[in-house]
Formats: C-alpha cells, sequence, structure tokens
C-alpha cells in the first residue's frame, strides 16, 4: 500500500472520492454512538450487583466498635485502609477513605492549599500569585478543569512513553511559583504509559524551587491491568521519602471502575504531616464519610486477592474492545501513515495521533457520522492542542459491536480528514 505522500495528485483526488462515498454511506447508517469517556459498562457495574444487599441490615458494626451507621471517624474505618493499602502502597494509617469522589479529593486539596497554605509552605497559595502546575502532555481533562476554574496558570509538559519530560520538569520546576505537578503514573490517561523507575526517582529528588512543591499522583489505573504485563511503578511515598522530600507527593485513587462508578469510595494517601493537615481542614466540611459503603466494599472484596480477582473478571470484559479498536484502526490505517495509536498494557483510554492539523476534522467528520469523540484538545490544558493531532479514544462504555463499529469509523474519519487536507494542498 503507497503512503499518502507518493500519490500523484490525480490518484489522490480519486482516493478522496472513493473515501467520500464511503462516508456518506456510514452516515446514512445513523449510528449513535459515544466514545467520549472512560465510563465502565454496565455489565462491568453488573460485577459488583452482589454489594447492593451488603453490608446487610444487621451488619453494621466495624473492627474497632464503630457503629457505621452513624457519624464520625473522618480518616476512614481501620479495615478499609487495610484493605486499600497495598493498591495506595501506604501504611493504613496514612491513608484517608472518602466517598465516591477522588476528583473531590483532589478538588479539596487544592482548594484547602490555596486558602490555608500547605505543610513546608509559606502560606496559602492564593497569595503567592501566580500559581503554576505542571501538566503533563496528552493528560486528563478534568486536572486542567480544575486548574483553570481556580486560575492557576498550566505549562505543558510533554510525554515521553516513560513518564512526563524530566528535563522539562527539572527547568520548570527551578521558578518558585511552580507548586506541582499532575501525574496519572500507571496507565496514565490517555496515553497508556507507566512512569520509569528513573521518573519516579527524579520527581522525587526534585530541586524544586517553591520548599511547599506537591506531586499530585493520581493512580487511577493501579490494578486495571489489561494483559498478562503487569508493569513495575516504584511507589512514589517510598522514593520522596528516601529522597528527604515525604511530604512532597499526595495519592489519590478510587474504586469508581472497581465496584460502583457513582457509589464507591476515594482514597488519598500521603505523610504523616500530609494527612493531619488535610484532615484538620476536612473536619471543617464534613462529619464523616459513608461508612456504611466502606464495609460493604470490605465485605465484597475481602482482601488483595479479591481485588485482583474482581479485576480480572472486568479485563475479562473490556480487553476485547481494546483489541478490537487496535484491530480496526490496523485494518484501515496500515501503511498509510496518516495515524500513530497506542497499544496499552492497562488503563481505560487509546491515544490516537492523527496528521496535524486534522484532530478537529476528524471530531468533526466522526460527529456528523454519529460517533460522539472527546473534544479535540481536550488533552491539553485550555483545550488547546498545539498540533491539533491527539485524540483520546474510551472504548469501555459500548458494546463490542458498537465498539467495533466506532473504531472502523474512526479510522475512516481520520484517512479522509487526511487526504482532505493534502488534497487542499
Amino acid at each position: 500500500m503507497p503512503s499518502l505522500s507518493t500519490l500523484s495528485p490525480e490518484a489522490l483526488s480519486e482516493l478522496r472520492s472513493s473515501l467520500r462515498g464511503e462516508y456518506e454511506a456510514l452516515k446514512a447508517q445513523g449510528l449513535k454512538l459515544d466514545m467520549t469517556r472512560g465510563k465502565p459498562a454496565s455489565d462491568q457495574l453488573d460485577l459488583a450487583a452482589e454489594m447492593l444487599a451488603l453490608p446487610g441490615n444487621r451488619d453494621t458494626t466495624a473492627e474497632d466498635g464503630t457503629d457505621a451507621r452513624n457519624y464520625g471517624n473522618l480518616q476512614g474505618l481501620p479495615e478499609t485502609r487495610a484493605l486499600f493499602a497495598p493498591v495506595l502502597g501506604a501504611a493504613p494509617e496514612q491513608i484517608v477513605i472518602a466517598n465516591n469522589s477522588s476528583l473531590a479529593l483532589m478538588h479539596d486539596v487544592l482548594v484547602y492549599a490555596l486558602l490555608k497554605g500547605v505543610p513546608g509552605g509559606t502560606g496559602p497559595w492564593s497569595k503567592q500569585e501566580p500559581i503554576t502546575i505542571l501538566c503533563p502532555v496528552p493528560g486528563y481533562d478534568r486536572h486542567f478543569a480544575l486548574c483553570e476554574g481556580f486560575g492557576i496558570r498550566m505549562i505543558p509538559i510533554p510525554m515521553t512513553g516513560k513518564g512526563p519530560d524530566m528535563a522539562a520538569v527539572e527547568r520548570e520546576a527551578a521558578d518558585p511559583s511552580v507548586k506541582g505537578i499532575w501525574c496519572v503514573p500507571q496507565y496514565s490517561n490517555p496515553s497508556g504509559e507507566t512512569y520509569s523507575e528513573e521518573t519516579v526517582r527524579r520527581l522525587a529528588s526534585l530541586k524544586a524551587a517553591a520548599p511547599d512543591f506537591r506531586i499530585l499522583w493520581d493512580n487511577a489505573y493501579a490494578v486495571h491491568h489489561l494483559t498478562e504485563a503487569r508493569p513495575a511503578l516504584v511507589n512514589i511515598l517510598e522514593a520522596c521519602a528516601e529522597a528527604g522530600n515525604p511530604d512532597r507527593p499526595i495519592v489519590f485513587a478510587s474504586t469508581s471502575k472497581v465496584t460502583l462508578a457513582g457509589a464507591g469510595l476515594a482514597m488519598l494517601a500521603a505523610s504523616p504531616a500530609n494527612v493531619k493537615w488535610y484532615l484538620a481542614q476536612a473536619g471543617r466540611r464534613s462529619i464523616g464519610p459513608d461508612k456504611l459503603n466502606q464495609l460493604r466494599h470490605v465485605r465484597f472484596l475481602r482482601d488483595a486477592a479479591g481485588i485482583a480477582a474482581h479485576m480480572e473478571r472486568h479485563r475479562a470484559l473490556i480487553a476485547p474492545k481494546f483489541a478490537a479498536v487496535e484491530a480496526a484502526f490496523a485494518a484501515r490505517l496500515d501503511g498509510w501513515e496518516v495515524a500513530q495509536w497506542s497499544r496499552p498494557l492497562g488503563g481505560y483510554f487509546i491515544t490516537l495521533d492523527v496528521a496535524d492539523g486534522t484532530a478537529s476534522r476528524v471530531v468533526q467528520l466522526a460527529g456528523e457520522a454519529g460517533i460522539a469523540l472527546t473534544p479535540a484538545g481536550a488533552t491539553h490544558p485550555y483545550g488547546k492542542d498545539p498540533h491539533d493531532r491527539t485524540l483520546r479514544i474510551a472504548p469501555t462504555f459500548p458494546d463490542l459491536d458498537a465498539v467495533r463499529k466506532a473504531a472502523e469509523a474512526v479510522a475512516l474519519c481520520t484517512l479522509l480528514a487526511t487526504v482532505e487536507a493534502r488534497a487542499a494542498g
């Protein structure tokens, strides 16, 4: 198969007409497919259906005697913190278990930092403007939305396949206005890469000009494997402690894509000083979390082996969807030299890099054909991808047949958008 760059103008025109005919036939199908967000499908949620009957009418007492129906225990039940300690890589006493949204924890940590400051700092961040946070790209749009909503300046940092470009991080962190960095270290959203040991250790030992620099470690996909491979991720809490920066990382996670997305648990792990700081602020906001839900998770998942077995059932449902996307892209796009895509070992996304300047057009074409994609630019701060090339594909929510149809349609739109751009000169 020739690449587009080798086609004559006449051949390019013929190809464009042919692709346009296919595209019109695609539109005529009247598809309505959603590939916008990384949501679990109904059959994944069904895996946790047993939880709806737990903990049971008379099973309301925690190991320490706490009545889970009542107020209190802001840090979370001891058995719940112990259950998730291996996932978070922290001792139970360094863990906080909250309600269903880790995004809410990230929001609150930023608000508390802005209004009150953090341990080791010189006061509220909001009084030290401008405040800057480093944002690896492609990255998670909700991280960017938090910063933008609070007026926090964002600096994009390129991802390398092994995590963020650490030379760029080290250069930017020499500015005392740089207060932190967002990280999705395991199966990163959306590139799928896992941070290398070198990357983690350089983050831990980073010579940051701000004494209160924070690594916002959103380890959302720690147990979300798609293959038998299990890439090793260095424990950020241990690495920072060894480097003399124990207060630097704040680790976030949740069971949103493990049990029930709208009724899960969110978690925070950090140094003793950071946990004390967080609880002091959160205690003014809440009298305590939903401890019945914490008991429900302990009764259902039981232990680390139970979590692993449950996630294997998830893998059986979603791995074929990722394989279907990769197969559709390869069948249509291999050889044309118009796109590249990730082949993740875990997580919830595939990154599709199309020809520069065409991502917005791909989204437009797909939308007009009934396939909703995340907007081009969502993977970058302020929604602005300077190259207009990176798209985030989310295969988990539709059923397998719909995923296959959507991927084939996206591949067609990718090729058509590139041919249009080449034909236009």
